[in-house]
């Protein structure tokens, strides 16, 4: 296949063509947003204790039953026991007044027998509440949540084959309607299990449809219009989705409604069908030529230009010969990429683990939890805009490291916040969240830009299944703050941190071509001194076959830049 873009440079960068697509695509993506993290609301767990049955007791007995413990530093009610009910019986018939008569502590305990009794002042229903999971229960709810990034995990493996095979388009809709379907069956679950089995297609389906809409938005728009919407278009109207969310949550507290609801709004995607194209890339890599330049030659007229009599010449058409194709295990043969890969990994791991915890998180904070919920999907506004202006100007491993350190250093300064200060520690939590956001945006771009070209797919396809174990453990993450508040921040802000270390021996990329194979990377980005630095810290890792020394000056004669900047 010759250059599809100067073959289809007669469309022009902009245009109604263009920009039609771009935002019927980016309009796919605020679905995303409100299905990708309402089990914040769906798994919320509201203030409950044990439930008191309809027995003869006194208004003071009713009231004291319920031991009461010190919980950092505050007095609250029990939330898994109660004093026995066969003798707090006996001492209220006997006319015993707690507290009074009856030392409570000599009083015998017992669990919750007769189930819980949970508050309705913030929400009627959710999984918590219909199907008791606190206290011994309580598992379940960050298991749950994790099933939709396992889901997740599955989906984005077998996504990018579906559609080389069926095409672009057509796992996209599909993808959608999976979506909507899985949603709405979700909404009728009769159990914990099936919640959560049915979660799995829910995360399945859903990084699918991202990732097809994201292919092909990169396949069909034109350069500069590609630029705006893989930086900026994509990750804005997720926003707006994700921004969404909580008002609808406001406005429905039962989860079976909400969940019915959400999967509902699918519908309006019906009619994109007819206005959204199939990516001509891949007409022309399956041989579709016609289908490819009569998409093309309706885009000319919606851009009132004209298209040449013949897009595509036979001679363009022809195959290049095969080459070699590269793997996991081409990876682990350098050990320049084998230290690379496994720093990469960790930092797409941490950033994951920092930006799916915070987002999880917004229901355990003080206030409001649906305005909690905006403020943080707010949050991610200005920080996707400033880091793709930052990213133009700035040098990737500074501004990745000081991303970083904001979202992780805000976390660990959270614990010397007072308690009576709740705004100042929602306050910094959002700024970690910020910090977090733009690392989130920055790490795809640096990662692409680091692998050569035989290894980019490789390699992030590598990274992006070390994201989804982060966002798996994320929710274990913030079950930890059932023990000790503080813990996930603590953990979250020193794994962060260490991260951020870590990213400072990688290369820099910025203003730097792309490398094409495996021996530019290795020769002309400054990967010996990468090496001997990253060898000193993980002599294990890092250890392989002697290499040839390094070819400074004919690195030098391709890129004279490498003389100066061989430390980058």
């Amino acid at each position: 296949m010759g250059d599809y873009d100067e073959d289809t440079a007669f469309l022009g960068q902009t245009g109604p063509y263009f920009w039609s697509t771009f935002f019927l695509l980016n309009a796919v993506y605020i679905s995303t947003g409100f299905n990708g993290l309402y089990i914040v609301f769906v798994g919320a767990t509201p203030k409950h204790h044990c439930l008191i049955p309809d027995v003869n007791l006194t208004e003071e007995w009713r009231k004291a039953i319920i031991p009461s413990k010190v919980v950092d530093g505050e007095e609250e009610l029990s939330k898994c026991s109660r004093y026995r009910l066969d003798e707090v019986r006996n001492l209220s018939a006997q006319g015993f007044v707690p507290g009074r008569d009856v030392n409570l502590t000599e009083l015998g305990q017992e669990g919750c027998l007769d189930g819980w009794s949970y508050s309705r002042d913030i929400y009627q229903s959710t999984i918590v509440t219909e199907w008791d999971l606190v206290c011994d229960e309580e598992w379940k709810v960050p298991f749950a949540s994790s099933t939709l990034f396992v889901g997740y995990l599955f989906g984005s493996l077998i996504s990018g084959q579906l559609s080389d095979r069926f095409g672009r388009k057509k796992v996209l809709f599909i993808s959608l309607a999976a979506q909507c379907v899985s949603v709405l069956l979700q909404s009728f679950s009769h159990s914990w299990t099936m919640f959560c089995i049915i979660f799995l297609f829910v995360g399945a389906s859903q990084i699918s449809l991202y990732i097809s809409a994201f292919v092909l938005g990169t396949e069909v728009l034109s350069k500069s219009m590609r630029v705006l919407f893989t930086t900026l278009g994509a990750f804005l109207f997720y926003c707006i989705g994700y921004m969404t969310l909580p008002w609808i949550a406001y406005g429905v507290r039962q989860w079976r409604t909400l969940l019915a609801i959400l999967s509902s709004v699918a519908v309006v995607y019906i009619p994109l069908w007819w206005f959204i194209p199939e990516s001509p890339r891949w007409l022309l890599s399956q041989g579709r030529v016609e289908e490819a330049e009569a998409i093309l030659r309706d885009a000319a007229r919606k851009n009132k230009v004209e298209a040449p009599p013949v897009i595509f010449k036979e001679s363009e058409l022809e195959a290049f010969p095969l080459t070699k194709k590269y793997t996991m295990l081409d990876i682990l043969k350098s050990s320049n990429i084998r230290c690379i890969t496994l720093m990469s990994l960790l930092l797409w791991m941490a950033i994951n683990i920092g930006y799916f915890g915070l987002s999880l998180n917004t229901s355990n904070l003080s206030g409001s939890p649906f305005m909690n919920c905006f403020l943080s999907a707010t949050s991610e506004v200005p920080a996707y805009i400033v880091s793709t202006w930052l990213l133009h100007k700035c040098p990737r491993r500074a501004l990745l490291s000081s991303f970083l350190i904001i979202g992780g250093g805000v976390l660990l300064l959270i614990q010397f916040i007072p308690d009576t200060l709740q705004y100042v520690s929602l306050a910094m939590e959002m700024t970690g969240k910020f910090g977090f956001t733009m690392a989130f945006s920055v790490v795809y771009i640096y990662t692409a830009e680091i692998y050569p070209t035989v290894l980019r797919n490789v390699g992030i396809g590598m990274c992006s299944s070390a994201a989804r174990i982060g966002s798996i453990t994320a929710p274990y993450v913030i079950y930890l703050g059932s023990y000790n508040k503080f813990l996930p921040y603590i953990l979250m802000g020193s794994l962060t941190i260490g991260s951020s270390v870590v990213n400072l021996f990688l290369p820099e990329t910025l203003n730097k071509d792309l490398p094409e194979t495996v021996e530019q990377m290795q020769e002309c980005r400054g990967y010996v001194h990468l090496q001997q630095s990253v060898t000193e810290f993980f002599p294990t890792l890092c250890r392989g076959p002697k290499k040839k020394a390094y070819n400074l000056e004919k690195c030098g004669r391709r890129n004279p830049s490498v003389l100066r900047e061989v430390k980058f």
